[in-house]
């Protein structure tokens, strides 16, 4: 049975190059809209802090939205700096965290992602989680998107920065996650007024 949402859902983020890498990934298949929202930085377990984001952003928007955390997590260190990963970055750079595993013969690491729908400000958030596994390396090209010039996937030899943008979006921890929010949409069965 199709559900209306009324309106397209609100992607949040105030990020460019994600809010890229979502349009390409998702094409036309999930009419949505973006926004930047100031949230609150919550701590906790990744779908949970996803989650919440989602519950918080639909109070504000007052309708159907799409939140995204993404982390970087060191098998090393048990799956941090996970969600805080963006502070680490911003912090100590990718050199840093190359100097945080040199204390450990481990290097590998998984990307993931975590996006939640919040159907309304009243809706229980539903939460889709990708994963790529890869490893940890020493900065290789661009670097003006987060963490991809030191991940390099599992059957790579190059990082996410130095991937075709088309390559990385079809193994990308974000495009399995987007996956799983595309077969949502499409089982639900949501429809749109435009």
């Amino acid at each position: 049975m199709a559900k209306n949402l009324f309106r397209p859902v609100t992607f949040v983020t105030g990020n460019a190059k994600k809010l890229e890498e979502v349009k390409a990934i998702l094409g036309d298949s999930i009419p949505f809209q973006s926004i930047k929202l100031d949230l609150p930085e919550l701590q906790g377990e990744p779908e949970d802090i996803s989650r919440e984001k989602a519950r918080l952003a639909s109070i504000k928007v007052k309708g159907p939205v799409l939140v995204e955390d993404t982390c970087l997590c060191f098998n090393a260190l048990k799956g941090l700096p996970g969600p805080y990963i963006k502070w680490f970055l911003q912090k100590i750079g990718h050199e840093g965290l190359n100097n945080i595993l040199n204390a450990y013969e481990d290097k590998s690491a998984y990307a993931m992602c975590v996006f939640s729908l919040a159907l309304g400000p009243d809706a229980e958030p539903l939460t889709f989680v990708g994963k790529t596994q890869g490893k940890i390396v020493k900065s290789r090209g661009p670097v003006d998107f987060g963490w991809d010039a030191i991940f390099e996937p599992d059957g790579y030899n190059q990082t996410y920065a130095e991937m075709p943008k088309d390559e990385k979006n079809m193994i990308s921890h974000r495009s399995k996650s987007l996956a799983l929010v595309k077969s949502h949409f499409a089982d639900a069965g949501y429809t749109f007024q435009t």
